[in-house]
This record gives C-alpha cells, structure tokens and sequence, in this order.
C-alpha cells in the first residue's frame, strides 16, 4: 500500500493512494471518535514514552511535549530530549512516534489492510537542513516503513494544486508560488508547471515559525486578562479557539480558569500582523526571482493548517489580489501532494532543489589559517527518484598529514566567501593523508595537523542524493583509501 506520509508539528497526516483517488486517512482516537490526523504529541514518565493518542490520554505523572518536530532542526541522532524526568536521544524519540504511527495506521485507522508493506513518500521542511533530513529518513525506516521519496512540503503541496487547479495553468502562466505556514515552519516554493513536469525554482522560509506562535500570541492576550497559569494546558485552548474562528468571527473566546476571556478579534489579528509580515517577508525573494516574467504567475496556493486564521488569507489577497488560491483541505494538502507522488500511475516528475548552501571550512597554510570553500550554493537540484545525479570532485596533492574538514549548511555564502544566515554545522571529517595515521584505534583528534610536502593524491566527491542528503567520499587515489560520509551522521565511516 502506498501512502503520503506529512509529519506535522502539531498534527501527522496521511493520506492514501487509490486508484487515482488520494483520501485522506482517519484514525480513532482514545475516545473512539474518527479523526483525521495523528497527534504529534509525546509523554513520558519514568522512563515510559507514549505517543500520538496514547500521549494525549496519559494520567497523572506523565510530562506531555507537543510539537516536538522542532526539535529536529539543528539536532543530532544523539541530541538528548529531556521530558520531566526522562532523556532519550532524538533518533529515539521519532522512531517510537513513527512506530507508533504505523501500528495506528495498522490497526486504529480505515486504511484498507491489504499487506503490512507500508511505501511510503515522505515530506520534510523545504528549509530543513541536511541532518534533519538524514534522522527523518533513518527514523521512518527504523519504524517500518519502506520510505519511496523524501520531497521538500511545498513541493509536495505543488503537487496537489496541479491535481485541483489545472485550469489555472497555461503556456502563458506556468508558474505557482506555494505558501505553506504549518504549526511549527513557513515554507514557500516557485514552481514551474509544465505538463506534468514541476521544477523547483527557487526556495525560502523560517524554521521557526507558524501555528504555535500565533497559539502563542493569543495566550499572550488572555494572560494580560486573567489570573491564570501559563504552560501547555493554556496554549492547547488557545490552539482550540483560534481554529474555531472563521471570517465572520467578531472575537475569540478561550476558557481560563473557572472562566473564560474574549479577545475582540481585531485586536488578535493586530497582535499577529508581524507574524504574518514575517512569512511576507520570507516570501519577496522567491518572488522576485519571477523577474521580467511576474505576469507568468498562475496563482499563490495557500496552505498548511496555521493559514486556516483568516488574517492570513485576507492579508495575502489584499497583497495579490485573485491570484490567491487556498486548498480546501490546507491542513492535508501536502499529505495528498505526497500521495499523488507516490502514484506512478499520475505522470509527474519533480526537480526539487536545496534550499541552503553547503560547504567545508579547511586547513590552509600549514594549519595556521582556515579557508571556506563553498560545495553546493542554494537551489543545487536534487536528482530524481531514481537517479544518481551528478557529483563534484576536487582533486588535489595533499601538503598536510591530516585534512580537517568541518562541514556545514547556511543560508547565503557573502561577498566575501564566508557563510552567512543560518549557519548549521554538522559534522567534521578527519581524513589520514599520511598512511602511518591509519589505524583504526587512533584518535586523530589529538594528532595536531603539519604541513608534510608532496602527499599522496587525493580526490573529494560530493553528491546529492533523491532525498536532498549530501554524501561525500574522500579517497587516497594512489593506494585506494576511502572514507564515506553522509550529511547528518556523527562521524566518518570507511
């Protein structure tokens, strides 16, 4: 069985492959209502995790953590997660959620139970650095699923308005900027539609950003009104209220204490314009690489489920006028965006692009200087499912018994060569070019690094694989020595 799988922030959604229908899938939840989504929710005590529904109806002891997607930026398989009074490395903590996932989907949903194969296509932020990608991966694997493709979110959501708005697009009006604000990210995609074929042109947003700081703002409101106790209860009925509100709303209501406040809504909207600025902001340069071309836009697609507040959707036709087109389902789209992927049967193909910069810091004269050399610059296409894709090589007489290389991700590389943004490192390399050096059980972090002269000849080969993934090998091209790396793991390998 195929699916699309949307590891949300505050919400997992998946949807199915039918026959050229892409359903949405429901799950039972622990009062056996039908719902159609899967908290992204952990709890622990003592030791004992609980995840997803489980989660949500854990009694007295268990610490709740809720959007816990966030943690992924920047981390390691081996980041510890504290929550009251356990610690589990991240790697662990979303292989159980995605474990968890699978039995639900399995057991406590209606999706048909042709086999226990689940394929599935899974979506990632379109700004998620190298070593999110990698612990996503690893971790949908880990949980049983056999993981088809790794697409960026609005990729994905492209996808699905090429399925529910093809007659927007035209030879004249081929492209469609995708505005996706989820609970925890913003996203936002140019993409080139053409036939079946979508081209990413370029990428943006803000890891930091979407439904839970609007949640957070609206708790802000009620806090300055009522005498009550700030945490996670507070802001779980503040996410409650505010997806109640529709256009028609003259103000929010939200139980607090043995009460409740109402916020006029004018005022919640006030509080979150600079929000909403935000993702506008993040938004203009994608835009603008339009160019000479900005009568081409076929339309803005609005998703995730944080754009169901109607602030956001009136601000962007104030801005872009008709050409602002929201999904019916902002809160499943990227899910059946993932579905159609998954249909070989749909014909599309998709180049996706990397959204960040990737590049080594390395040893120079004599290990007395550091040195950028910038590898990949953002909107590198990613191969396709399938494919190889191209790799660069460097090669090179070494002059050092040791090349040091510290790898990382940015956001822009500056006029002057340095990374610049939001700069990710994840990973150092320590590659032996003296064959003394070799040994396994040495610890070349201790052996300090001295220019040697004429060294063997070295090659460096950089690829990108389907999943946006970095893979690096450095090989001694006179003896055959190799060393692999992936963007993400903690260490080399050879």
């Amino acid at each position: 069985m195929r699916i699309g799988i949307d590891f949300g922030t505050t919400r997992t959604v998946v949807a199915a492959c039918d026959r050229g229908n892409y359903p949405v899938v429901a799950f039972e939840d622990g009062r056996g209502d039908s719902v159609e989504w899967f908290p992204s929710v952990v709890a622990a005590r003592a030791g004992e995790l609980r995840f997803g529904f489980a989660a949500l109806e854990a009694g007295a002891g268990f610490v709740k953590v809720r959007s816990f997607k966030r943690l992924l930026h920047g981390a390691t398989p081996s980041t510890p997660v504290v929550i009251g009074d356990t610690s589990v490395p991240v790697a662990e903590l979303l292989s159980g959620y995605l474990t968890a996932l699978r039995r639900a989907l399995l057991e406590r949903s209606n999706l048909p139970r042709v086999d226990h194969e689940l394929e599935a296509v899974v979506a990632v932020p379109a700004n998620a650095h190298g070593g999110q990608r990698l612990l996503t991966l690893d971790a949908f694997r880990a949980a049983g699923f056999r993981v088809v493709s790794m697409l960026n979110e609005p990729s994905a959501a492209g996808f699905e308005y090429t399925h529910r708005h093809r007659s927007t697009l035209s030879a004249r009006r081929e492209h469609v900027v995708v505005y996706d604000l989820g609970g925890g990210t913003f996203d936002v995609s140019l993409i080139r539609m053409s036939g079946g074929r979508h081209d990413v042109l370029a990428t943006g947003g803000l890891a930091h950003l979407g439904g839970d700081d609007f949640d957070r703002v609206l708790a802000d409101l009620v806090l300055a009104r009522a005498d009550v106790a700030d945490g996670d209860e507070l802001l779980a009925r503040c996410r409650d209220a505010k997806e109640r509100i529709n256009p028609s709303s003259r103000k929010v209501v939200v139980e607090a204490g043995a009460g409740e406040v109402a916020i006029p809504i004018a005022e919640l909207y006030t509080a979150c314009a600079p929000l909403i600025e935000q993702s506008l902001g993040a938004m203009a340069p994608v835009l603008d690489r339009l160019g000479a071309e900005a009568d081409s836009l076929a339309g803005i697609y609005v998703v995730g489920g944080a754009s169901a507040l109607p602030a956001v959707g009136r601000e962007l036709r104030e801005r872009f006028g008709r050409k602002v087109h929201r999904s019916p389902y902002p809160f499943a789209a990227v899910a059946i965006g993932l579905a159609i992927a998954a249909d070989d049967t749909a014909a599309f193909e998709l180049t996706d692009r990397l959204s960040r910069c990737f590049g080594v810091f390395r040893e120079a004269a004599g290990g007395h200087h550091i040195a950028f050399d910038p590898i990949f610059q953002a909107d590198a296409p990613m191969p396709a499912r399938g494919e190889d894709g191209e790799a660069l090589e460097r090669t090179y007489r070494a002059a050092h018994n040791l090349g040091h290389f510290r790898f990382v991700e940015c956001g822009t590389v500056s006029e002057s060569g340095a990374p610049d943004g939001d700069v990710t490192p994840f990973g150092e390399v320590i590659f032996p070019f003296d064959p003394a050096l070799r040994a396994k059980d040495l610890d070349l972090v201790a052996v300090p690094v001295a220019r040697t002269g004429a060294g063997p000849l070295v090659r460096e080969r950089y690829r990108i694989d389907p999943h946006g993934i970095v893979e690096i090998t450095i090989t001694d091209l006179e003896c055959g020595y190799s060393r692999a790396y992936r963007l993400g793991e903690g260490s080399a390998h050879s």
